[in-house]
């Protein structure tokens, strides 16, 4: 959060900048429709010009890690124009660049000085930051501050969120927010039980959350109680929130991808890669239309998918050359599946989308900007998609040979 957020940022800002002054190049005087006077023009390429495209940094990077960075923010904008990302949409919907602002918990915010949002010159991205400040400025510059790191407060939300998910989250995130300190384990642990009664309810396999009980007390209006709360009488009047995420198809590819719970609803599709641990029910014709292929995340076991993909590519390459439809499901449709899928479309597509049987494939060898190129094309149309690195390392590795080598 302290160098990677900052440098996203600043590579989409000089992207974006780049994308503006490319458009306005190509703008031609006169052109009716697009009714732009010299004047106008040089004014916008003016402010495409001051858009702000400098890395901005937390104070406690040292001026040798900024400078480090700076040298290389070029090189990582040109990759990015390369590798085919929406740039266009996103220049279109952005009207400020991009600036992050971090806060910790001994940030001060009065909340009767903050301006409006519209008088900022830059989009805000707002990072929030578990780790605690000691408040001790180093000797070595005045400009840095000494942190506790906080092992797992930012990354691995199994080991904090209490089985709260994204779409959970912002769902609730206003009666979160309002509960307080005092109420919000509490609120949580309402909120992910009604979730999973609601989906058990609907013949879904959702195991119950088990949150480890703190040593300490938490103090609440009632009393003392403890921090993992036992909700009896739970009403369920809400609809899951994940229940919106549907199926995403992958251009004409004649694959799709998507959560495991969703397949027998699904009227459209031929053949069924199922990824999940658990085993689905479908209303198939053909028997054999159906894989089921149990994988793990990497965090579990760090070679499930790759000894799992010369199945699946067999399985997605028989149906696939028959002209048959896929789609290719795990538990979340965000994770294995789509790392499955960036198997198949690596394996059996060529670079313009096309079923090629692996020719293509077959005549290079796939380097890891290859690999990324073909995850930001599958991310355009799947775009809840959330890959791990563990995963797309199995990827790669099943690509290049069968070893796990670095993305």
């Amino acid at each position: 959060m302290s160098k990677t957020i900052p440098i996203w940022t600043c590579v989409l800002n000089r992207s974006i900048r780049n994308y503006l002054n490319k458009m306005l190049d190509s703008t031609v005087p006169g052109n009716r429709e697009s009714t732009i006077s010299d004047q106008d023009d040089d004014s916008k390429r003016q402010d495409s010009l001051e858009w702000d495209s400098s890395l901005h940094l937390p104070l406690w990077v040292s001026e040798t890690e900024k400078a480090n960075i700076e040298g290389r923010l070029e090189e990582w904008t040109k990759q990015l124009d390369a590798s085919g990302a929406d740039i266009a949409s996103l220049a279109l919907c952005l009207k400020k660049p991009l600036r992050p602002l971090w806060i910790s918990q001994k940030t001060v915010i009065w909340l009767n000085e903050v301006p409006d949002h519209d008088s900022w010159d830059f989009t805000p991205i707002i990072l929030l930051s578990a780790s605690s400040s000691n408040g001790i400025i180093q000797h070595r510059s005045i400009s840095e501050f000494s942190w506790n790191y906080i092992a797992g407060a930012g990354d691995d939300e199994e080991s904090w969120a209490r089985g709260l998910s994204p779409n959970l989250f912002w769902g609730h995130a206003y009666d979160l927010i309002s509960a307080g300190p005092d109420l919000c384990n509490q609120k949580v642990a309402d909120i992910v039980e009604k979730d999973r009664v609601y989906r058990s309810q609907r013949g879904q396999n959702v195991p119950q959350v088990t949150v480890k009980a703190s040593k300490s007390l938490v103090h609440l209006s009632q009393g003392e109680v403890p921090e993992s709360l036992d909700i009896p009488n739970i009403g369920i009047d809400m609809k899951s929130y994940d229940e919106d995420c549907g199926i995403s198809w992958l251009g004409s590819a004649n694959l799709a991808v998507g959560r495991s719970q969703l397949a027998s609803k699904i009227s459209n599709v031929d053949c069924v890669l199922n990824c999940d641990q658990e085993s689905i029910f479908l209303c198939l014709p053909d028997s054999e239309a159906h894989l089921h292929l149990p994988m793990v995340t990497s965090k579990l076991d760090r070679f499930s998918l790759l000894s799992n993909l010369p199945s699946a590519v067999n399985f997605a390459k028989l149906k696939l050359s028959k002209g048959k439809t896929l789609l290719v499901c795990c538990h979340n449709g965000e994770d294995i599946s789509v790392c499955v899928c960036l198997a198949i479309l690596t394996s059996l597509f060529n670079e313009e989308g096309t079923f090629d049987h692996g020719k293509s494939f077959n005549e290079t060898r796939i380097t890891k900007w290859d690999l990324r190129r073909r995850l930001v094309y599958l991310c355009k149309f799947a775009t809840n998609a959330r890959p791990s690195r563990g995963n797309l390392k199995q990827v790669f590795g099943f690509l290049n040979g069968g070893s796990i080598g670095s993305v």
